[in-house]
């Protein structure tokens, strides 16, 4: 165990952990706890240093701050510090207590026991480490958040009499994952997508609206396997595409996830069904030898349990106040990074996006947006904000090889996946979510008045079968509009030279002359 009395504290540096610093400066707040305490933690995004100018400086996620910044180099300075500024870090302030003495704290608690800092330190503590210090009940000041609202998005909040902080952390000790209030984010929130939404769906009749609705379910499903890179057959796309359509009608429990992994895997002989017994990653093998070359590692199983119990609390809280999209972000890459299942883990993931949206009534009755359709147009991006934290979380987590391929975990990192800053996904979902609502839905139900135009257009000039129809229009749209020459001659040889030279016309004027 580390002490507060003996802990180093470096001088200026250029480089910190493999990141070079904008200029030479002094680590300060998280930064400064993980070198002095050799905290094995995944490194924030964004970290903070005192450098010589009398100007923040913030560069390449970096926050150099001014000399009158500079914490008191010891254990309550930074810590103070790094809860002014930076946020709640709940991984590594969780580490940096499991390497503190009890009594180091309890004394931060003595020595200003109305702070409004050590207040905050004190029931982080013990809210992180479930025991109480030997301290009493703080006296009748003014309470203060846990979270700082100016800073992460925070619950609606509960008071702790003892410790006089309010705690507004949005999920529990198993599982709660927080996003910075960004330009972004906040931005996202001002422009009120949830009632843009309800503007679009209100100028759609109701008949046409259920045809929109279910043809966005169809792309969503169909774009959930392809972003997994599978072609499954038509009558699976269908079936998870009608699970998605019931998304939200219920809180989830355990036996929820395990009947939408039996609805996704279609074939149960090569896939042990329910959560997994072994351990997982997401990456590579080695060519020659087999051996794993991961992108992601996934929890040990034997905390499996414990995170998705925390991951339902967070989907059932009442004192969940976050904003729809952000839950919903928080919800669905807490889940994909503990990966619970052998196989569906991306699917499911994608699942709880509108399991979310649709729990916190963000989307109009009936309609789901295709936000895997959204993710699939930015599948780079996707991947990005994937291994924004994955990249972080691979360098805390000792592992070896199976022999059979896989990978044993021989570190605890639970609080890893309990415990992450969400703020990319967050902006990531948003930016989904804003194309569906601007482009996806008004797109769709266009294309609907196109067709349905386009189509009593041809029953009017032809008795013609519903599948020849749609095959007419198929080659229409392959062709820009015009019937090629093979199918001139082969499908539709039967039509003359005037109704072709029509037909090309009511498409014309029915989607224009790209077919869009």
């Amino acid at each position: 165990m580390g002490s507060s009395k003996n802990a180093r504290f470096s001088g200026q540096v250029s480089v910190f952990h493999d990141r070079r610093l904008p200029e030479t400066a002094v680590p300060v707040g998280y930064a400064a706890l993980i070198d002095a305490y050799d905290l094995p933690v995944p490194v924030p995004r964004t970290l903070s240093a005192i450098g010589t100018r009398h100007r923040i400086i913030e560069k390449d996620h970096w926050h150099i701050y001014t000399p009158r910044h500079a914490p008191e180099a010891s254990l309550e300075g930074h810590l103070t510090f790094a809860l002014k500024y930076e946020g709640l870090d709940l991984a590594l302030l969780k580490r940096l207590f499991l390497a503190v003495k009890d009594e180091d704290v309890a004394e931060i608690v003595r020595q200003k026991p109305t702070g409004v800092y050590t207040r905050r330190i004190w029931f982080l503590y013990e809210w992180l480490l479930g025991h109480e210090l030997r301290l009493p009940a703080a006296d009748k000041v003014s309470y203060v958040d846990a979270v700082d609202t100016d800073i992460q998005f925070a619950g609606a909040g509960q008071n702790s009499a003892r410790h006089r902080v309010r705690n507004n952390l949005p999920g529990t000790p198993e599982f709660c994952p927080l996003v910075f209030k960004t330009s972004a984010l906040n931005e996202f929130i001002a422009q009120d997508w949830k009632d843009h939404a309800r503007a679009v769906v209100s100028q759609v009749p109701k008949d046409l609206l259920a045809r929109t609705a279910a043809f966005l379910l169809l792309k969503d499903s169909k774009s959930s396997y392809v972003i997994e890179g599978e072609r499954p057959p038509q009558d699976r796309i269908q079936r998870w595409g009608r699970a998605i359509g019931e998304a939200g009608r219920a809180p989830l429990d355990e036996q929820e996830f395990h009947r939408l992994q039996r609805l996704l895997i279609g074939d149960e002989r090569f896939v042990k069904l329910g959560f997994r017994k072994d351990g997982g990653f997401v990456g590579e093998h080695d060519r020659d030898t087999q051996r794993p070359i991961p992108d992601h590692i996934s929890a040990r199983h034997e905390d499996i349990a414990s995170l998705m119990a925390g991951l339902i609390a967070f989907d059932h809280s009442a004192e969940n106040d976050l904003d729809a999209v952000i839950a919903a972000a928080v919800l669905a890459f807490g889940f994909v990074y503990i990966h619970p299942f052998e196989d569906g883990n991306g699917r499911i993931h994608r699942y709880l996006m509108h399991h979310v949206l649709a729990r916190r009534g963000f989307n109009p009755a009936g309609v789901h947006f295709p936000v895997s359709s959204a993710i699939l147009d930015r599948i780079a991006e996707y991947k990005s904000v994937l291994g924004s934290y994955s990249g972080r979380l691979l360098s805390c987590i000792q592992w070896e090889a199976t022999p059979r391929g896989n990978v044993r975990v021989l570190n605890d990192t639970a609080d890893f996946y309990r415990f992450f800053d969400a703020t990319p996904h967050a902006e990531f979902l948003y930016a989904c979510v804003r194309q569906t609502i601007e482009r996806d839905l008004p797109n769709e139900t266009n294309f609907l008045v196109s067709f349905d135009m386009f189509r009593a257009g041809i029953e009017n000039m032809i008795d013609m079968p519903e599948r020849t129809l749609n095959n007419l229009f198929g080659f229409l749209r392959q062709n820009q509009g015009k019937l090629s020459k093979r199918a001139r001659e082969d499908e539709f040889a039967a039509l003359t030279e005037d109704e072709v030279s029509k037909i090309e016309q009511l498409y014309a004027d029915s989607f224009g002359q790209t077919g869009e």
